[in-house]
């Protein structure tokens, strides 16, 4: 998808908001069919409940945003069918590592993940882990994920203020920087050896960014919007 938006975003206020998704149960059968066969091919795969992107608006610096619950079966038929126009929007958080030398971090997804091969920042689709009374706390998901992904806290990153919200269409990404005191190889080889250390790694391997020639076509469009971003406001 071309003509992603990159927006500076302040914070977001994004509240809990339960209600049915008419997709869900219209579709029942057919989701949960489609579900039977991805587990199937993938057994890994787990019908937890996951958040939605309802309706949302950017009030200048501020995202405002609703989020409704759904089964993560519904969320992925819906993504494998091309994301159809159903009044949601998969919106969720990650982490951009940035290393002292000025690179980024990216992951590979591992094959047992739904996205397996899909080359993009630590990240994880919102659940009810992230639900604060009315709030859905995004800054708690990216952080928790990132810690789950890569074995880096907040004691090994610096999170910058703000956000870069991404609108790719039915995909809306928040990115949060998170600036490390290490160069690239240092902070790759550290995060490969804690990727060795699990079993399954949600990660299959963890690849130094610099420039656009390192941009590579498994990275969705939220992903690479962001990177030309950033090395655009380097020059």
């Amino acid at each position: 998808m071309n003509g992603a938006q990159v927006i500076p975003i302040e914070r977001l206020e994004l509240r809990f908001a339960p209600r049915a998704w008419p997709f869900a149960e219209r579709r029942r059968a057919e989701i949960d069919s489609h579900f039977a066969a991805r587990q199937r091919q993938k057994p890994a795969l787990f019908n937890g409940t996951v958040l939605v992107l309802g309706e949302h608006t950017v009030d200048g610096p501020v995202f405002r945003g609703s989020c409704l619950p759904t089964d993560y079966a519904s969320f992925l038929a819906w993504n494998d069918w091309g994301r159809p126009e159903e009044g949601v929007r998969d919106s969720f958080a990650q982490g951009a590592l940035r290393t002292a030398d000025g690179a980024f971090l990216i992951g590979v997804m591992g094959p047992h993940n739904a996205n397996a091969g899909k080359v993009y920042f630590p990240s994880g689709t919102p659940d009810l882990s992230d639900v604060r009374g009315e709030i859905v706390d995004l800054d708690a998901s990216v952080w928790r994920e990132v810690a789950e992904e890569t074995g880096l806290t907040r004691s090994d990153l610096a999170g910058a203020p703000g956000w870069y919200t991404v609108l790719a269409g039915p995909q809306i990404a928040h990115i949060k920087v998170m600036q490390s005191r290490e160069t690239a190889s240092v902070l790759q080889a550290r995060i490969k050896a804690f990727l060795a250390q699990q079993s399954p790694p949600e990660l299959s391997d963890i690849r130094i960014v610099r420039g656009p020639a390192d941009i590579d076509m498994m990275m969705p469009a939220f992903v690479t919007a962001f990177l030309k971003a950033m090395w655009s406001a380097r020059r």
